[in-house]
């Protein structure tokens, strides 16, 4: 007879509610991030500073994130997945009504970075709590799941601000995760079954240390790259920033070499699966930063587009990203992982390359169609590639594993910000733009697709049998090659 603290699991919901409850807290945390963009006009106004002034709220979340995820995976076998979980939701809640209640610029910055905090445990732990809650088999539909209201968050979060700023106050951005983040508190509790903490390895604080200083200030030197307007000063000084953040990984690295448990182990990409994934997703994910960015932009200043206009046509990657979660489970059941993102690949950053050739001549509906084939595609990529990860990793080492995914995650999406930015400024300062048109964005969009396209190098280094237990796909035991050797031989 089950005891009563293993009872309660085989009453809990369909795999889809968890992975909902998860995608939830990530879809707050990353709409959060996105939103104040557009607010951040309506912000300076009534805080009584300059909109760039304002930047720092956006850059202190950023660097709370790169300096507190690496300590997830640490902390949820200590304390334990859900309740690390829970508590992130709440303290992300917390900060958000110090937010919105900061009485100048000061102050909400510190709480921005109270939210980072909170931020930086909502991803990876609730990642984690996914693969220790359901089975491999469904994995995939789980994914599938999560990644909706991720990718809807930073699609959803600029037109929603500026409807926010326009018609109400900036301070009910902030509110809005009240609700939000006390109901996912309350469903994180029911839906979870309770996991022990585990008295493992001592913290590694010097690795803390170094990971912060590199990851801190490799993302403030890329946010602060990433700016379209910019003079030679902030240029030199991202430059310096982006350098030390480079010394400070290389110290780490030779720290963790010389450490059994670092906080964030280079030793993980030993694994095959799990670095092929990491390289190619990197590289993909340069695209996606990049996109969000470009997009908008190109809209409003090419197309002549409003920001409520522009809104709704990007809104088409989000919906392209819906529709996914149905087919994803079917496709890699059928071709496996390898083929799957190979072909995929292609797909997703040819779609955001089609782009490049966008001018206001193109039917509205054609464009749209084209944004949501792209939402697709590089929605299945991420589902597939947040999945085959963990293919190899065994279960003691799925939280540190988590937290050194998402670290590189955070990292790369604002690499391909800075690029997508580059890109059109040196775009600009070819052609002697003042203003960016839309030969600029064609070109900001060609280079952030090539690199992207390299990925299929690594793609193809999967093989057929990686991630069988999470698609159920039965690799093929026979090639196109193969078969035309064999018709030769029976034909002599």
């Amino acid at each position: 007879m089950p005891s009563p603290a293993i009872a309660p699991t085989h009453a809990r919901p369909h795999f889809r509610t968890i992975a909902l409850v998860v995608g939830a807290a990530v879809f707050m945390e990353q709409m959060d991030a996105t939103i104040l963009a557009t607010a951040l006009p309506g912000m300076a106004r009534d805080l009584g500073v300059s909109a760039p002034s304002l930047s720092i709220a956006l850059t202190s979340y950023l660097i709370s994130l790169a300096v507190f995820i690496p300590a997830s995976g640490w902390l949820a076998d200590r304390l334990g997945g859900r309740t690390l979980f829970r508590g992130a939701i709440l303290f992300f809640t917390a900060a958000s009504a110090l937010c919105a209640f900061a009485p100048n610029v000061a102050f909400l910055a510190a709480a921005r970075f109270l939210q980072g905090m909170g931020g930086a445990m909502m991803i990876p732990v609730g990642r984690l709590l996914l693969f220790r809650s359901i089975e491999k088999r469904d994995m995939v539909n789980a994914m599938s799941w999560v990644l909706v209201p991720a990718l809807l968050g930073p699609i959803v979060g600029p037109p929603l601000g500026g409807l926010i700023v326009t018609f109400l106050d900036w301070r009910w951005i902030f509110f809005l995760n009240l609700p939000v983040g006390l109901v996912g508190a309350l469903l994180v509790n029911r839906y979870f079954a309770p996991m022990p903490g585990e008295k493992g390895a001592p913290f590694d604080v010097r690795g803390m240390i170094l990971s912060a200083l590199s990851l801190g200030t490799l993302l403030f030197g890329l946010e602060s790259a990433s700016h379209v307007e910019r003079g030679a000063g902030q240029v030199e000084a991202a430059v310096w920033l982006i350098g030390f953040g480079l010394v400070m990984g290389w110290l780490y690295l030779r720290h963790a070499r010389a450490t059994e448990n670092p906080i964030l182990d280079p030793r993980l990409m030993r694994v095959r699966s799990f670095r092929i994934s990491m390289i190619a997703g990197s590289l993909t994910r340069i695209t996606q930063g990049a996109q969000p960015f470009l997009l908008p932009l190109m809209m409003q200043l090419g197309f002549g587009l409003s920001a409520a206009q522009s809104g709704f046509i990007t809104l088409a990657t989000a919906l392209g990203s819906i529709g996914m979660k149905a087919v994803a489970p079917k496709v890699l059941r059928r071709y496996g992982f390898r083929d799957s993102l190979v072909v995929g690949g292609f797909i997703a950053c040819g779609g955001y390359a089609l782009c490049a050739l966008f001018r206001p001549s193109w039917p509205p509906a054609l464009i749209f169609a084209v944004l949501m084939a792209c939402g697709f595609f590089m929605s299945f990529q991420f589902t597939a590639y947040n999945t085959v990860a963990y293919d190899r990793i065994p279960p003691e080492r799925l939280a540190v594993a988590t937290s050194f995914y998402t670290t590189f995650q955070q990292l790369m999406l604002s690499v391909g910000i800075c690029i997508g930015a580059m890109g059109l400024e040196g775009a600009m300062a070819w052609r002697h733009h003042a203003v960016p048109t839309l030969p600029d964005f064609s070109v900001a969009f060609v280079v952030v697709c090539a690199i992207s396209l390299t990925a299929y190098f690594w793609n193809r280094r999967f093989r057929p049998t990686d991630g069988v237990e999470f698609s159920g796909h039965t690799p093929r035991t026979w090639s196109l090659r193969q078969a035309l050797k064999d018709m030769r031989g029976l034909n002599p």
